[in-house]
């Protein structure tokens, strides 16, 4: 089978609430350039478009966005909207509150709880939606996120969010939401050369709790918003070698090895990329190949 054959549905599938999905999702925050936000080049929106028809013709279900996804003269909610709409019924769509970007592209301060409603009804005026599937608050440095999630809540009662996920939290947040409600999804960074012992732990309590795990950054690793990594350990690549896949795949495939219950979000605005991103789903991994990168992750010797 050749990767342009292979599609999601080689990676699973999870549910988010009583949304089933394919574990290889897609993450679309590099649609809008080489690089995330103002960073880098501006995309082209022809291929930009044509990447997303592509993913949900390889079988991609789940399309993880925000309204703060922009750059000069692209938005990723834009772009989505004009690509797939209308969207087909087993299409999730999932997008995040709490931090925000003024016109000029400049960073605010987090939201503030009454301001959550607004930015909920901006991505659903951007996506050209009634409802989102699922929205989580991404925390930005607050030390509870009670009464943003409580707001985030009161609009899932109305109608408003289906379900709600929270993003860069420690596990005493989680504990402080599932108190509030349903809990469907953690979105942390997450990398195998990103050793993190809070984001270990929230990988296992999301599992313990039948809630998803959805890293971030889990292909570029520490270059973050600014690009893919480029550069992998003698390991990563020597795994690849053996499998005949790329360096890129083999992270990917070691994060959807930490658990049944995680999933992936690659984001590309490369159609080849896009291919072998979905590919790598299909990728089974030794026991022994997962135990020298798992050390790698650890950082043991």
């Amino acid at each position: 089978m050749t990767a342009e054959t292979i599609t999601a549905e080689a990676s699973g599938t999870v549910r988010l609430g009583d949304l089933p999905v394919h574990r290889i999702g897609f993450g679309a925050m590099r649609l809008t350039g080489s690089a995330a936000f103002h960073l880098g080049t501006p995309s082209v929106r022809e291929r930009s478009l044509s990447v997303l028809r592509r993913a949900v013709e390889l079988g991609v279900n789940h399309i993880d966005t925000a309204a703060f996804y922009f750059s000069a003269t692209r938005s990723a909610n834009e772009l989505i909207n004009t690509a797939l709409a209308p969207y087909a019924d087993d299409l999730v769509i999932a997008t995040k509150v709490g931090p925000f970007r003024d016109y000029y592209g400049e960073w605010g301060t987090s939201a503030r709880p009454d301001q959550l409603r607004g930015h909920v009804e901006e991505n659903l005026r951007q996506l050209g939606r009634d409802h989102l599937d699922l929205v989580y608050l991404r925390r930005m440095r607050q030390e509870s996120v009670a009464e943003h999630f409580g707001a985030l809540a009161e609009l899932r009662t109305a109608g408003l969010v289906r379900h709600l996920g929270i993003s860069g939290v420690e596990p005493r947040h989680l504990t402080e939401a599932l108190e509030i409600a349903p809990v469907v999804s953690v979105q942390n960074r997450y990398a195998l050369d990103r050793p993190d012992p809070v984001d270990d732990e929230m990988l296992r309590l999301c599992g313990e709790h039948g809630i998803a795990f959805v890293p971030f950054y889990a292909v570029a690793g520490e270059a973050g918003a600014h690009a893919a990594a480029d550069s992998h350990a003698e390991e990563v690549r020597a795994i690849a070698r053996a499998h005949g896949a790329t360096p890129a795949q083999i992270r990917i495939a070691w994060t959807l090895h930490q658990g049944p219950h995680v999933l992936a979000i690659p984001g590309t605005g490369n159609p080849d990329h896009l291919t072998e991103n979905v590919a790598a789903g299909a990728l089974r991994l030794t026991a022994d190949e997962l135990a020298r990168l798992d050390a790698l992750h650890t950082g043991a010797s």
